[in-house]
């Protein structure tokens, strides 16, 4: 029987790492499983798992381009005029997480402004199909949101020429690389944006050498070898399963999140000790991954770029904004980190939202 295998890679970790383990192979393990979900302590405003008694929420599938089945959330206002076109909102989940992680708190919340928002799992992770579970592929993320959008196109009550996205964490990455050949998408928005190019390439601040980069694709490639002739899958980054005197701020922010009942989420068929994690074969594939290689041929359609005033994550927005073309706009929230603006309803700036997508998804 093949195990997954989490390994740390020097990489990531100026960005978040694992400690290694094989999962259901030692008591250790078994420890690490129960206590994956740890009580975290209150945080002010945080709701992730937020539900609107204003909209109304189906379970929608549909495919991408490489035949693969899409799985997302359509969120529809109650007070809505189905008899009318109306303006549509995709909303693209945090690298590694899943849409009830984030995606559907903001989904939820731009749709009691009136808008026909969809949530979706990226391929290879939640709901929507993939095989690896797990996979990075940031083609097909891409194409996750311009399928999203035929989706969308095909609603008798949404306007095909008002759809608009918003991308939380690598989403925001995945969403400009779609919008860049895709101007069905007509205003683009992303909150605490991680280029997942640039953090795999160069960690974050460039905090990681050529040799290290090396290493690690070094690695990746011996291991396609041991999976190729069936050994165990290996799994890389993400979010840590415990902490303790030695873990980073970036470690203690993202375990706060992602491994207690503030935001924890396993999806139906995985297990606690996967979700986050990349295999780490596919990871490399983001040392591809430009996303902001010609954004500015996104102008003229307009582009919001809301980061933290402490956010790690910060540099990514201030080079996408530095990069793009009017018109543009960079937001800091003031005393707000990278994960804050994950489910921090008091932090996170609705209104500026309301306004970027009111004004250019207007008719």
């Amino acid at each position: 029987m093949k195990h997954p295998v989490l390994i740390p890679t020097l990489l990531m970790s100026a960005i978040f790492t694992t400690a290694a383990f094989a999962p259901d192979q030692t008591p250790a393990s078994r420890n690490i499983a129960q206590a994956s979900v740890q009580q975290s302590a209150v945080v002010e405003g945080a709701d992730n798992f937020y539900k609107s008694d204003k909209v109304t929420m189906q379970k929608v599938t549909f495919k991408n381009q490489y035949n693969m089945k899409v799985a997302g959330n359509l969120f529809i206002p109650k007070t809505l005029n189905q008899n009318a076109k109306n303006p549509a909102i995709i909303v693209g989940h945090p690298m590694g997480a899943v849409k009830e992680q984030s995606a559907n708190l903001y989904a939820q919340k731009l749709a009691e402004q009136g808008f026909v928002t969809l949530s979706l799992d990226l391929s290879f992770w939640g709901e929507s199909e993939g095989q690896p579970r797990n996979v990075v592929s940031p083609d097909i993320y891409a194409d996750d949101f311009s399928a999203a959008v035929d989706f969308l196109s095909t609603q008798s009550f949404v306007d095909r020429e008002r759809i608009g996205v918003l991308g939380i964490c690598g989403s925001g990455s995945f969403a400009i690389s779609a919008a860049k050949i895709d101007p069905r998408l007509k205003a683009i928005a992303t909150v605490s944006m991680y280029d997942m190019g640039a953090a795999n390439r160069n960690g974050l601040r460039h905090s990681t050498t050529l040799e290290q980069r090396k290493k690690v694709i070094a690695e990746a490639a011996e291991q396609r070898y041991a999976e190729f002739t069936g050994g165990e899958t290996k799994y890389t980054s993400g979010t840590v399963h415990e902490l303790n005197e030695n873990s980073t701020a970036i470690e203690r922010e993202f375990y706060d999140f992602y491994r207690t009942p503030r935001g924890e989420y396993t999806p139906k068929g995985s297990s606690p000790k996967l979700t986050t994690h990349p295999t780490l074969t596919s990871n490399v594939k983001f040392m591809n991954f430009y996303p902001f290689n010609d954004i500015e041929t996104i102008s003229p359609r307009p582009m919001l770029f809301i980061t933290g005033a402490d956010a790690h994550s910060r540099e990514f927005s201030e080079d996408a904004y530095k990069r793009a073309a009017e018109p543009k706009e960079l937001h800091i929230v003031p005393n707000a980190g990278h994960v804050d603006l994950y489910d921090r309803v008091n932090l996170i700036p609705w209104d500026k939202l309301q306004s970027f997508f009111n004004q250019h998804l207007s008719r």
